[in-house]
């Protein structure tokens, strides 16, 4: 593949082993939580052939799960033009977009949702939700950063019942949260009509909190299973064997090169 022709503010970097992605120095850019939902999505339901990924940004998410899921026809939700023009701009330079398309629209709006699911319901829905209540963050001055951080377009909570009215029966819905809005889940899953059926945390560090919570959520009721921590570093700071698995999974070096994915 060859690189893309990029504007100064741009960058064109690895997202899996063969496909790369382009993003803004300062905007948003893709990070371990888009990576963490993508490993789980596709670890819990590698069978799927329908997803749908909500708020897809410039379409990291997307992206990771269409090369492990190479059968699947996928589909994703963005309502910011930055992040609708480079998803776009993403899917043609790793030549997917016969198999994945992107609707410029609002994930909230219940026709944007049934235009996605046009085809029929999914097997798999994934979400990265901004994570600040508007008036308890910044609202950064750059767009594409301010949507991607404060949820200016709703939280867990519209992420939630957006997937509800595209999941199929047997389908699940992986997403991701801070920890410290542990009360938000349950009442959210609960108001769509789904059940939370797994959570496991991510830990920068043996011995810190964690920094963030994933959540697989399915129409059919089950108990909840909360799976042994990921811890992303050791005590020197290196990648810990979960999280060289992690990057593995996408076909991604495992050298220590600091970088957070």
């Amino acid at each position: 593949m060859g690189l893309p022709e990029l504007a100064d503010e741009e960058t064109c970097d690895a997202l899996t082993a063969e496909w790369r992605v382009i993003q803004r120095r300062g905007g948003h850019r893709y990070s371990i939580d888009d990576v963490s939902v993508a490993w789980l999505a596709t670890s819990l339901r590698p069978d799927a052939r329908r997803v749908l990924d909500l708020g897809c940004g410039l379409g990291s998410v997307l992206l990771m799960t269409a090369w492990r899921l190479r059968d699947a026809r996928l589909v994703g939700i963005e309502a910011q033009s930055q992040s609708f023009g480079l998803a776009l701009r993403n899917l043609a330079l790793n030549g997917c977009d016969d198999r994945v398309r992107v609707i410029h629209g609002d994930l909230r709006d219940a026709a944007v949702c049934e235009s996605a699911r046009r085809d029929g319901p999914f097997d798999l829905v994934t979400g990265t939700p901004p994570y600040y209540r508007p008036g308890r963050a910044l609202v950064s001055p750059d767009t594409q950063r301010a949507y991607a951080r404060v949820e200016l377009r709703g939280g867990i909570e519209e992420y939630t019942l957006a997937a509800a009215r595209v999941l199929a029966d047997h389908g699940m819905f992986v997403t991701v949260l801070k920890p410290e809005s542990p009360d938000r889940l349950a009442p959210a899953a609960s108001a769509a009509g789904l059940h939370v059926v797994l959570l496991r945390d991510l830990v920068k560090s043996p011995g810190r909190p964690p920094f963030l919570t994933l959540a697989a959520m399915s129409p059919t009721p089950a108990p909840t299973e909360r799976l042994a921590p990921i811890v992303t570093r050791d005590e020197h700071g290196r990648r810990t064997a979960e999280h060289v698995a992690l990057r593995r999974h996408f076909g991604l070096s495992t050298t220590d090169d600091g970088d957070c994915r």
